[in-house]
């Protein structure tokens, strides 16, 4: 676990109806769906062209994912969704995560860490594009570089 100042990126998410299970708490599933939306808006925010990714820009999949499950979340609650770039490796991005409840400082709900692997047409990994990295590193405000 960071502090909750380590994360330079949120993203404020009001859970719907659709979301909870039986217990009206989010279903452990919809955490990855969470983590999606706080990759995309990260992604947006660092200034990635189309963080869709499009053909002929850079092309990500995802090799790993942890999440542990700490608080529940409820209907109706709004929780950031925090992102962080950990690390830039040869070929992979590390970004770690937390959800906390939204202006309750350090109300952790969750907390993990994905993996994106760069690939290349040939859909192998391939090293990781400079011009990515520094654009991550001049977000984030330091060296990523394993």
């Amino acid at each position: 676990m960071m502090a909750r100042s380590d994360f330079r990126f949120s993203y404020p998410k009001r859970v719907r109806y659709s979301e909870i299970d039986a217990q009206a708490v989010v279903f452990n599933a919809r955490y990855l769906d969470y983590l999606d939306i706080a990759m995309t808006e990260y992604l947006r925010a660092a200034g990635v062209p189309d963080p869709g990714g499009a053909e002929g820009l850079a092309q990500f999949v995802i090799a790993r994912t942890t999440i542990d499950y700490k608080a529940s979340i409820r209907l109706e609650e709004v929780v950031d969704l925090c992102v962080r770039l950990v690390r830039a490796g040869r070929t992979s991005l590390t970004f770690a995560f937390e959800f906390h409840g939204h202006g309750k400082g350090e109300d952790l709900r969750a907390l993990g860490e994905t993996v994106q692997v760069h690939i290349g047409a040939d859909r192998a990994p391939s090293p990781l594009p400079d011009d990515y990295v520094a654009l991550f590193e001049r977000y984030e405000g330091r060296s990523l570089r394993a």
